[in-house]
């Protein structure tokens, strides 16, 4: 099947000659499938992120003569957990636990740890440009980082499906580090009333 055709003295792509689903073609259904639960999992994590740095900011207390101006600050921290891009967000939420006064998160550093791990991996899945799958189903995606970092592992779908468990229990972690303060945990329904106060309250 030819994907070429002449025009004058230049070549240009045919493109009713290309297979179906050009350029995923080349790979099964069951690993794009995969491939696609890992990155929503990544975009759960950052949703959690967000909520998380609400949390860990909305319940500080401040001084009366402390309110605007605590008011003022916060809003433009609201505004980057809706828009900065995951690496930003740990950090923003690795902050906002530390100057909580009242935080007590077990293994914060070791979480942070996995959080900034699995960020690494986002990049490479979300941005990679995936080549031709081996024998065995596994491709190593052309990605490479700003410090020319160059990946060079065979990722299939057994690798995908653990990147993905392991982002969604780094993100139910996120969660815990909220509820475990006796909140509840923002837009989620509350799992026993009589121990949890909400963020309303």
């Amino acid at each position: 099947m030819r994907s070429w055709e002449k025009a004058g003295m230049t070549w240009i792509v045919d493109m009713d000659a290309l297979p179906f689903d050009f350029p995923t073609h080349r790979h099964d259904a069951v690993f794009w499938e995969r491939l696609g639960r890992a990155v929503a999992t990544y975009g759960f994590l950052e949703e959690i992120l967000g909520k998380a740095i609400y949390s860990f900011t909305a319940t500080r207390r401040y001084e009366a003569t402390e309110i605007d101006a605590a008011f003022e600050k916060w809003l433009p921290t609201l505004e980057r957990a809706l828009t900065n891009p995951l690496g930003n967000l740990i950090d923003q939420y690795g902050k906002s636990v530390r100057e909580h006064p009242d935080a007590v998160v077990e293994n914060l550093d070791v979480l942070l740890d996995h959080l900034r791990k699995s960020a690494r991996l986002r990049n490479v899945l979300c941005h990679g440009s995936w080549s031709a799958p081996d024998e065995n189903g596994a491709s190593v995606p052309l990605f490479v980082d700003q410090k020319l970092n160059v990946f060079d592992a065979p990722i299939d779908c057994e690798f995908l499906d653990q990147v993905q468990r392991h982002v969604a229990e780094v993100s139910c972690a996120v969660i815990s580090s909220v509820t475990q303060m006796g909140w509840q945990f923002p837009g989620s329904s509350d799992p026993d009333p009589s121990f949890q106060r909400s963020l309303q309250d």
